[in-house]
């Protein structure tokens, strides 16, 4: 039993570590390139098995570590749902990139790091000890650095990489500040310990962690850096997006709720950060022109359920939201990323007939915006309102702002079908029409490494809809341990419902009608609400400031005074030199010449004849008797 959790992560880790290493340096076309794809895809089809395994055996495992924090795996409820849902999702995009990733790139370097960001993502969920979670976090987010910068000839790509990874690096530093308050607080570094630290040690744990959660998760204020992330490959967005480092931050706040609910602040500031971002995002997702970036927007909204969940105290409804967006959203990304591949282009107005000439494609992206549209019976209709309605327990203006937001999602869902599945424009130029190339004629036929992936993933999009059944909810929370949590009423159902379709309804009918006009969408929401102008303002631009000013201060004050000071000691040794040493020459000098005097003046009775030396033995024995006498 203790072994399960380590081969769990150990698998996709160890053989990320092998394959990357393999590839490290190596250009593309190499030996090993060839046999990457397919046994990464093996390795993640086998932890797949160990996770489904763990998921029921429920296995745990701790080691020492650190004195008092010691490094510690679990597979819980949670966390066992979890698991499986990281490893089939992984499965199923690396499927895919058996297709995407061609020959020509370098597969090796690739496969590995997509392993290596399971993997970590793996440690993350299971971690019960801040040490694990810590480590599990550090890999997740280099291993996205790297791949969000796989194509590395490329500038723009790589400082869209940097940003990912400065961005959210400055918010993990939140996740540090609550370890040393564990450890300052002397209760230990267990997850399940933190929310019985003693003030103020508790609250600075809580800021922390949201702090964390919230900068991993691409929530307000952190959303930009979520934008530049879709300069990696397909593939790696749909990972990215729907099973790994964007949705940890929101199970984070869902595994740690006491610690949220023992402030007395940190649970209601959870609840609205969600909310906000779930409506904000969600009109930011409506004004993008380009699918990828729509989608990327739509990722920060759908998470801020999960967030909310989390605040409002909904296990049930944060943990189907997660594992329903994850099928919903890597779907959605694998069919960008193949219309990305055989079109050229992700802009929406040039997709206009795409779902036409790929029509599997085109209804596997149908499924996945239409759950994502919370449309009855898909998945996150049912996950929307579990979340809601513990939303609507907490506080009304939770339900209603929650609700607007799952209106939202709707609009900028509806916007991204009625494109792709409208007729090509007339007015496309031959040479557009060339690169679409005869991938994009097809009708429907699809690659078995494409098929699969699509098909499994639509097919989860409408099976999790089933934990609205009342024997399948019951479960579902028997499992999470989360019996007692609020579920929505059938009214909740019929309305959330009937809001998502009529929506759906009026948005494509307005988009049939004005089909002609371009509508126009305000600046600061196609540029993400300007939060990454605000950051530079705010953070970016104070530090080079201050670092500006640190190294006028190093060349103006320190180098000049370092060299006053060199200067100053030349110009003293040279004093010195000239005066003490001198006068010190001369001391040596006298007291040798006192000494050669003195011996001179030694060496005059010593002259050889006895008749002197007695002379001088009668004059010496005369001296001392009189001072004897003197004495006496």
């Amino acid at each position: 039993m203790t072994a399960l959790p380590w081969a769990l992560v150990a698998v996709p880790l160890t053989a990320g570590a092998l394959l990357a290493g393999a590839g490290a340096g190596a250009g593309a076309g190499r030996r090993g390139d060839r046999f990457a794809p397919g046994a990464a895809t093996a390795v993640a089809a086998a932890d797949t098995v160990l996770a489904v395994v763990a998921a029921f055996r429920h296995p745990h495992t701790a080691v020492p570590f650190l004195e008092g924090a010691p490094f510690g795996l679990a597979v819980d409820g949670l966390s066992g749902l979890l698991v499986v849902t990281v490893a089939a999702v992984t499965t199923a995009v690396l499927m895919f990139a058996v297709h995407d990733i061609g020959p020509d790139e370098a597969r090796c370097r690739f496969f590995g790091l997509m392993l290596l960001f399971s993997g970590a993502m793996l440690v993350t969920v299971t971690a019960t000890t801040l040490p694990a979670l810590l480590m599990g976090w550090e890999v997740m987010g280099a291993t996205s650095w790297a791949l969000i910068g796989y194509w590395w000839r490329e500038p723009v790509r790589v400082r869209a990489a940097y940003t990912a990874l400065i961005t959210t690096r400055a918010a993990d530093l939140g996740l540090y500040l609550a370890f040393g308050a564990a450890v300052a607080a002397g209760g230990g570094t267990a997850l399940d310990r933190l929310a019985g630290a003693p003030s103020p040690w508790l609250h600075v744990a809580a800021g922390g962690v949201i702090a964390a959660a919230l900068g991993k998760s691409a929530q307000l204020p952190f959303s930009f850096w979520l934008s530049k992330a879709m300069q990696g490959p397909s593939p790696v967005s749909a990972l990215l997006h729907s099973a790994t480092m964007v949705v940890a931050g929101a199970y984070l706040l869902i595994r740690v709720q006491p610690l949220l609910g023992a402030t007395g602040w940190a649970d209601d500031t959870v609840a609205w950060t969600g909310v906000a971002t779930a409506l904000l995002l969600g009109l930011v997702a409506v004004a993008q022109t380009e699918l990828k970036q729509l989608l990327a927007a739509s990722s920060c909204a759908q998470i801020g359920f999960m967030v909310l969940a989390a605040g409002v105290g909904s296990t049930t409804g944060g943990t189907s939201q997660l594992m329903a967006h994850a099928a919903a959203k890597s779907l959605a990304f694998l069919v960008a990323g193949l219309w990305l591949t055989a079109l050229g282009t992700q802009n929406l107005a040039r997709l206009r007939g795409a779902a036409r000439r790929q029509r599997a494609a085109g209804a596997a992206l149908t499924v996945a915006a239409l759950s994502l549209a919370g449309v009855p019976p898909l998945s996150l209709w049912v996950a929307k309102d579990t979340v809601l309605a513990a939303a609507l327990e907490k506080e009304p203006a939770l339900y209603a702002a929650g609700s607007a937001a799952a209106v939202v999602s709707a609009v900028y869902a509806v916007k991204a079908l009625w494109y792709v599945w409208q007729p090509a424009a007339q007015e496309s130029s031959p040479q557009e029409s060339a690169s679409q190339g005869p991938a994009s004629q097809e009708n429907g036929r699809l690659p078995l490494a494409v098929a699969v992936p699509f098909t499994v993933l639509a097919v989860a999009c409408a099976a999790l809809s089933a934990v609205a059944l009342p024997p399948v909810h019951a479960a579902f929370a028997r499992t999470l341990d989360a019996v007692g949590e609020p579920t929505a009423a059938g009214w909740e159902y019929a309305l959330s419902g009937a809001l998502a379709v009529a929506t759906s309804g009026a948005v494509w009918a307005w988009a049939d009608r004005h089909r002609r006009a371009r509508a126009s969408s305000p600046a600061v929401l196609h540029d993400w609400l300007g939060l990454e102008a605000a950051a530079h303002a705010v953070a970016v631009a104070p530090v080079r400031g201050m670092a500006a000013w640190a190294a006028r201060f190093d060349d103006r004050v320190l180098d000049r005074g370092t060299e006053v000071l060199a200067h100053g000691t030349v110009r003293l040794a040279g004093a010195v030199n000239r005066r003490l040493e001198t006068a010190i020459d001369g001391s040596v000098g006298g007291v040798a010449a006192a000494c050669r005097a003195l011996g001179r003046l030694a060496r005059r009775p010593q002259t050889g004849q006895l008749h002197q030396y007695l002379a001088q033995a009668v004059a010496a024995f005369t001296l001392l008797a009189v001072v004897f006498v003197l004495v006496r």
